[in-house]
């Protein structure tokens, strides 16, 4: 899914603004996220180094926003019964990874973020870490470092450099 999503993206604006920003863009995203924006470069040829730094700062920059303001954002919504269905969605899919949190602490939070799968990574880490009340400065550094190992293992992926390794 995160392929065909990236692949549309890139396909849209590939001639209209620099690789970079298509990076960027793309790794902001929520369900996309590092997942996304790696694949992206490698896609639109950018290099290794340059591709992962840009992914990395993209899918990092919202993580402080949903720590700090995600639980205001969805007070206000839930003003407008339109919002109530997806925020009900939202809250139930944080509550089912809460489990691991609880379960393992800080290295259930950092698994949480580190799986480069659908439903996991910065954007549901951040939610959920925001919804169990764990403080920014608690939280903030183990998301960081788990969209670290989430980018890592998607350069192997991305890059084929697991290919280079075992063969």
């Amino acid at each position: 899914m995160a392929e065909a999503i990236t692949d549309s993206i890139v396909a849209f604006f590939r001639d209209s603004i620099p690789k970079e920003l298509i990076i960027f863009i793309i790794s902001l995203l929520p369900v996309l996220e590092i997942r996304g924006g790696m694949i992206a470069a490698k896609i639109l040829g950018v290099q290794l180094w340059k591709a992962f730094i840009i992914s990395y700062i993209g899918n990092l920059l919202p993580i402080p926003f949903i720590l700090l303001f995600i639980r205001k954002i969805f007070r206000f919504l839930r003003r407008f019964e339109k919002w109530n269905k997806i925020i009900d969605k939202l809250e139930a899919h944080s509550d089912k990874k809460k489990e691991t949190v609880l379960k393992y602490k800080r290295l259930g939070l950092l698994i949480l973020v580190a799986i480069p799968l659908p439903g996991t990574g910065g954007w549901t880490g951040a939610l959920v870490a925001a919804l169990m009340d764990i403080r920014m400065k608690s939280s903030l550094p183990i998301i960081a470092a788990g969209i670290l190992i989430a980018g890592l293992i998607m350069a192997a992926l991305s890059y084929g450099l697991l290919g280079a390794v075992m063969g």
